[in-house]
């Protein structure tokens, strides 16, 4: 599977001093900056939005990796796109499963990467379907919507039935909890992308702490 793709959350930097802390992880040696898009509705907590996103692109020298945590994410495909987004994931479970071909459809069509992610009680199985049109996989280890959550270590046992089901190229992707431990848990596993925020942002060294992820 290569290299370890590193996806620091932004989510636990510090947003009065944002374009610092991005600078400290790309420096530090990431991948992409994960971006936690949360409404409110489809999650309890509320984060950024699209002015936001397009202003970290001005700024950003890595890919956007974007995590839509909202009810009706279809509606927001295109403003996200056209915002910077390289990476978009939506929830399984935000959507009507008739519906979900034509969300990735229409991520693509925008020339990015198509991601789809599963909360901790959505079995792996739902999802093998639309496998083969992905990008991405996200298997949340911890309930969407707050940073700083314990590892859900059964969550993890996901990882190997969609890497068995899906192409080789599927980057399958780890958020919630990740730390050293986890994070070789989840690569041992099948994961190939680690999304790890207060780990990374609270470490006195940034780069020590993305490199032990790999």
């Amino acid at each position: 599977m290569g290299s370890v793709i590193i996806s620091p959350s932004i989510l636990s930097a510090d947003f009065a001093n944002l374009e610092r802390d991005i600078k400290k992880v790309e420096d530090g040696g990431a991948d992409w900056l994960h971006i936690d898009v949360m409404d409110g509705h489809f999650v309890p907590n509320i984060t950024i939005g699209v002015p936001v996103t397009a202003s970290i692109k001005k700024i950003a020298r890595l890919p956007l990796d974007v995590h839509l945590m909202i009810e009706n994410p279809e509606k927001y495909v295109e403003p996200f796109a056209k915002a910077g987004a390289d990476i978009l994931t939506f929830h399984y479970e935000a959507v009507e499963e008739s519906k979900i071909k034509a969300v990735i459809d229409k991520i693509k069509s925008f020339g990015i990467k198509a991601g789809l992610s599963i909360k901790p009680g959505t079995s792996p199985e739902r999802i093998t379907e639309f496998l083969p049109y992905l990008d991405m996989v996200l298997v949340m280890t911890v309930e969407p919507g707050f940073g700083g959550q314990s590892f859900m270590e059964n969550c993890a046992q996901k990882l190997p039935v969609i890497r068995a089901n899906a192409p080789e190229n599927l980057i399958l992707q780890v958020d919630g909890g990740i730390n050293d431990k986890t994070g070789r848990v989840c690569t041992k596993l099948g994961a190939n992308s680690l999304v790890a925020g207060n780990y990374i942002y609270k470490s006195p060294d940034i780069k020590s702490a993305i490199l032990s992820l790999r």
